[in-house]
């Protein structure tokens, strides 16, 4: 899967960001959620790493595999929320970068209707 962000080779790219510890994502939450409902004693820390991931690098299959395993769920719902977390994060990106209204409004409606 392509990289997402800054490319191995970008003199900005150092694979780590202390924000990633702490942002607060839909897939980050999903996954403590689902870890927690598994029994997981490390549910947090297990978010706080794959969150950032997902993200920034992807998931291929084998993370795919681990999470759905740590999770009890099945590959196709890791993969539902990883894609639902990618669109997040491109209406995110879209409003940083091109905060016109309309977009704005648009985002604002989803967010009412979220809650």
């Amino acid at each position: 899967m392509p990289t997402i962000g800054p490319g191995y080779d970008d003199p900005e790219y150092d694979n780590h960001d202390p924000a990633w510890r702490h942002q607060d994502t839909p897939f980050r939450r999903w996954l403590h959620e689902k870890l927690a409902e598994a029994g997981s004693t490390c549910a947090a820390d297990i978010a706080a790493g794959y969150a950032p991931a997902n993200r920034y690098n992807g998931m291929n299959s084998a993370d795919l595999d681990t999470l759905a395993m740590l999770t009890g769920t099945d590959i196709d719902d890791v993969h539902s929320a990883h894609k639902a977390d990618l669109g997040h994060w491109a209406r995110e990106q879209q409003l940083r970068d091109h905060p016109d209204l309309a977009v704005l409004d648009a985002d604002l409606d989803r967010l009412r209707h979220r809650s």
